[in-house]
C-alpha cells in the first residue's frame, strides 16, 4: 500500500477513499500479525476491559489487516459509528466533521518491518487497533462524537490547539482507574510497543487525576514517551464534561495564560503517582517544540 500523505482538502467528501483491501499483500498481513500479537502480550492485564470487549466484538484479530466493510457492519449495529478510509493526515475541519458524523478516519497504509517500533505518522495499525475498539463502547463513542462537534466550533474560534491537548491526554494517551488498578485506554499507548512497555514497566511518569482546566493548559511533546498521564474515572464523565462546558469562554481564557509543561506538578493537582522522572532527567528543553 502507498505511504502516508498530508491532505489539503477541506471537505469530508474530498478526504474519503476506498480502502482497497484486496491490494494488501501477504507481507502486509504478516506485519499486522506481528504487531497485534506482541501488543496483546504487552497489554495483557494492563488495558481496560471496554477496549478488549471492542476488539472481540469487531473481530479485530491476528488474521490480517481488517476489512473496513466487514468491521463497519458490526460497528454500526453497536454505536452507529463507521470507519472511513483516508489516504493520510487530514485537516482539522473535515476531521472534526467526520467525528461529528460518527465517522472515524483511518489511514490505509501499514508500516514496514523496519518501522515496527516507531512511525512518525499513524498507520492503519494505530488507527484501527488503537482507536476503533473503544468506539463500540456507548459512553466513549458519545464522547468522540461530542468532541467532533466541539471541534467544529473550535475551528471557528481558533481554539483547535486546546482541543488537540484534550485529544492528546485522553483519546491518545489516556489512563483510567479500575478496581484492579490504573489501566490503559489511549490509542497512542495501545498501539505503541515502546509506549505500552514504558507505561507498564517504567515509573518515570506522573499520573494525575484528570482535570479539564489542567489538561487544556498543558502542552505536550510528540516525539517521546509522556512525562505525565491523566487518569479518568469513567468514560461517562468525559462526555458529561463536554456537554456542560462553555469552551468558547475557556479558549479565550487560556489564550492569555502561560502553557504548563508536562514535567511539572502544580499545587492544585491531585497526584495519583508522582513519577521518578528518571527517563526525563536529561531531556533537553530544545528537543522539540511544546504543543
Amino acid at each position: 500500500m502507498s505511504g502516508h500523505t498530508v491532505l489539503t482538502a477541506q471537505t469530508v467528501e474530498d478526504c474519503i477513499i476506498d480502502q482497497g483491501w484486496e491490494r494488501y499483500t501477504a507481507e502486509d498481513h504478516a506485519i499486522w500479525r506481528v504487531l497485534i500479537e506482541r501488543q496483546q502480550q504487552t497489554l495483557k492485564g494492563h488495558v481496560c476491559e471496554e477496549y478488549l470487549h471492542g476488539l472481540e466484538a469487531l473481530g479485530i484479530g491476528s488474521e490480517g489487516v481488517p476489512n473496513f466493510d466487514r468491521m463497519n457492519a458490526r460497528l454500526r449495529r453497536l454505536t452507529g459509528w463507521e470507519v472511513v478510509a483516508v489516504p493520510g493526515l487530514i485537516p482539522s475541519r473535515p476531521f472534526f466533521q467526520m467525528l461529528a458524523n460518527r465517522q472515524f478516519p483511518a489511514g490505509t497504509f501499514i508500516r514496514s518491518r523496519e518501522q515496527l517500533d516507531y512511525l512518525e505518522e499513524p498507520d492503519i495499525f494505530h488507527d484501527v487497533f488503537g482507536h476503533v475498539p473503544l468506539l463500540t463502547n456507548p459512553a466513549y463513542a458519545d464522547y468522540m462524537n461530542e468532541y467532533g462537534r466541539i471541534g467544529l466550533d473550535a475551528v471557528e474560534q481558533k481554539g483547535v490547539k486546546f482541543l488537540a491537548r484534550l485529544n492528546w491526554y485522553t483519546i491518545e494517551f489516556g489512563l483510567i482507574r479500575k478496581p484492579e488498578g490504573i489501566q490503559i485506554y489511549g490509542a497512542g499507548i495501545v498501539s505503541s510497543f515502546g509506549e505500552a512497555k514504558y507505561v507498564v514497566e517504567d515509573p518515570s511518569a506522573n499520573q494525575l487525576a484528570f482535570d479539564l482546566d489542567r489538561v487544556l493548559r498543558t502542552g505536550y511533546y510528540i516525539d517521546d514517551f509522556q512525562a505525565t498521564y491523566f487518569v479518568i474515572e469513567r468514560f461517562e464523565d468525559l462526555f458529561d464534561l463536554l456537554k456542560r462546558t462553555d469552551f468558547t469562554a475557556l479558549f479565550e481564557k487560556y489564550r492569555a495564560l502561560p502553557t504548563c509543561t508536562p514535567f511539572e506538578i502544580l499545587p492544585q493537582d491531585v497526584v495519583i503517582r508522582q513519577g521518578t522522572g528518571d527517563f526525563w532527567r536529561d531531556f533537553p528543553s530544545t528537543k522539540t517544540k511544546l504543543k
